[in-house]
């Protein structure tokens, strides 16, 4: 769902054709983080629609989620929590299997990250298929929080991760879609 200023925060991502394999535009957002203005407005944005909730926590999925997870845990006075790969976290962790686009991974959290019954806001820089972002869904349910929303600067439709979320019971909040993937 693009919203007004849409065109500003996607003139300020770079897209890199081929990129990690050929047939994939990789949408850069690191230009998008250079940019202070952009970087801001975006931030802004992504917790609008939470101005003023209850909010205990923001999870970020490693590593761009981490960048804008911690901005947005600022701006809405959360705790923020990293959501990491296996084997990253140094204390006691809950683990979750997710799919890949060509594959499978395992996620983590620290046990004692969230309590039961925390509000929680899922950020990353982008959804695509969504598998990612499911796990991380799942991961935060199982240790007991109440996933609020999950919120992307980029949304790639054409792929149906946002809907898969939506199927969930998780509401979404996407800056800029773009078309392909």
């Amino acid at each position: 769902m693009d919203i007004p200023f849409a065109h500003d925060l996607k003139a300020a991502i770079r897209t890199i054709p081929d990129y990690p394999k050929p047939g994939i535009m990789f949408r850069d957002i690191t230009t998008l983080l250079g940019d202070a203005r952009a970087f801001r407005r975006a931030v802004d944005e992504l917790v609008q629609p939470w101005a003023g909730a209850k909010i205990d926590k923001v999870a970020g999925i490693e590593a761009r989620g981490f960048i804008l997870g911690g901005a947005v845990a600022h701006q809405v006075s959360a705790g923020f929590v990293p959501i990491r790969k296996k084997g990253k976290l140094p204390h006691q962790t809950v683990r979750m299997a997710y799919a890949l686009e060509y594959g499978a991974d395992e996620m983590e959290i620290h046990v004692d990250a969230i309590s039961k019954g925390e509000r929680v806001l899922l950020v990353d820089d982008l959804i695509a298929t969504g598998g990612t972002a499911e796990g991380a869904i799942k991961l935060l349910r199982q240790i007991g929080a109440e996933v609020l929303a999950a919120c992307f600067i980029i949304d790639l439709p054409e792929l149906g991760g946002a809907d898969k979320l939506r199927k969930l019971g998780v509401p979404v909040r996407t800056l800029v879609a773009f078309e392909g993937h």
